[in-house]
């Protein structure tokens, strides 16, 4: 089991990582926000371990960022106890919240919770986000449209995902920047209209709006219209 251990704290961070190994998984330190939301996002973790206060991007950011694209569970590790953080840190996506100081005994036992809860989904089928003839396989990361496979570069297939997670919503331009793209990289909206324009020329044919609707002045939406 691979472990990210997102942490600023670095005396905290080494005692966990030197309990993580020695309970026989595999574990990883970062201390900045930043960096941890990369290798949260471009590696693959079986469980996250994250601070709420971290330098350059906290917490709750990194967990939101993280639960739009990903479904790895995160254990969120603070010192603020307040009702309002652990719902915070909840609502955002987080599956389960420890505050400091604990038991490091505690936290394994939340750990193996988790994991135990991870092998009985994994006997379940991959899951599939489907819509009309489209296939969306999480796991994979591939994208099936009737019988035919498609190949997604990575932003096509982030972007896709929420708006397949989102059916019948409508998403803003800027709600989809803050999704798929970084905030703060100078990334401009109308990134968001090219990688429309890139999915469509491999789902839709006759340039019709088959699958993703433009919401003049506002942004995209996927709309079923059964529903």
């Amino acid at each position: 089991m691979r472990i990210l251990v997102i942490e600023d704290e670095e005396g905290l961070s080494d005692f966990i990582i030197l309990e993580l190994k020695h309970e026989g998984y595999e574990a990883r330190p970062v201390y900045d926000g930043r960096e941890g939301l990369e290798l949260a996002l471009g590696e693959d973790w079986d469980i996250i371990l994250l601070d709420l206060m971290l330098p350059n991007l906290n917490g709750i950011e990194i967990c939101r960022r993280v639960k739009a694209v990903k479904d790895t569970p995160i254990i969120m590790i603070t010192a603020r106890d307040s009702v309002m953080d652990r719902v915070m840190g909840l609502d955002t996506g987080a599956d389960d919240y420890i505050p400091k100081p604990f038991a490091i005994e505690e936290l394994l036992a939340r750990i193996r919770v988790i994991a135990r809860r991870a092998e009985k989904l994994g006997s379940q089928p991959p899951m599939v986000l489907t819509f009309k003839d489209l296939e969306l396989h999480i796991e994979s990361r591939m994208l099936k449209k009737g019988d035919r496979w498609i190949e997604l570069t990575k932003k096509e297939y982030e972007l896709l995902f929420i708006l397949l997670k989102n059916i019948n919503r409508v998403l803003t331009r800027e709600m989809l920047v803050g999704q798929v793209w970084d905030y703060d990289v100078g990334i401009e909206t109308n990134v968001v209209d090219v990688y429309i324009r890139h999915l469509r020329n491999k789902l839709d044919t006759a340039n019709k709006e088959e699958y993703i609707q433009t919401v003049r002045g506002i942004g995209y939406l996927i709309r079923d219209d059964k529903s």
